[in-house]
């Protein structure tokens, strides 16, 4: 999903991702930068939902309902495969004991959970039913941007440091 931009079409994470799975020039930290812009993207989405309810925009309920699994489980795919791998070989020793890593995963895990949970929410409200407590659904949508939010700042300021050491090579 490229958008527009005064100065061209910006990159979406996925083709960044698949650029490097290509063999060509995407780099692990510029890769999860994009990913997080699309999540954070993502956040404003549910955010401004939660401000509406209960006179929500019910095309907008369906259209971020339907990306909000796939996004998250490729991101974290991503993330598990190629970012944490990366990071974790830039770690000391001390560092490695503290196990964020897993800690990362685990959270991916929830995150998926309860974004399958949102999904079916803004599933039901898209597709017409009743908001029987726009109360109980703002406090989900904002539990679960949230929770995403709190985990793209930690890995922007624990991971991608460690990550653009990564990008740069031994020689830098």
């Amino acid at each position: 999903m490229n958008k527009e931009t005064q100065h061209g079409p910006t990159r979406s994470w996925t083709s960044a991702a698949f650029s490097r799975q290509a063999g060509t020039e995407a780099i692990p930290g510029e890769v999860m930068k994009l990913a997080h812009r699309e999540k954070l993207e993502l956040c404003f989405s549910l955010e401004s939902i939660a401000d509406a309810l209960p006179n929500v925009d019910r095309l907008k309920c369906l259209g971020t309902a339907k990306k909000i699994v796939p996004l998250l489980r490729d991101i974290h795919g991503f993330e598990e495969r190629v970012i944490f791998p990366a990071y974790e070989a830039h770690l000391t020793p001390a560092e490695a004991k503290l196990a964020s890593t897993s800690r990362l995963r685990i959270e991916h895990l929830e995150d998926q959970c309860f974004a399958g949970e949102v999904a079916e929410t803004l599933l039901a409200i898209g597709h017409g039913d009743p908001i029987e407590s726009a109360e109980a659904v703002g406090f989900m949508l904002r539990g679960f941007f949230e929770g995403l939010r709190r985990h793209i700042a930690f890995e922007r300021e624990h991971v991608l440091p460690r990550i653009v050491i990564s990008d740069e090579g031994p020689d830098a």
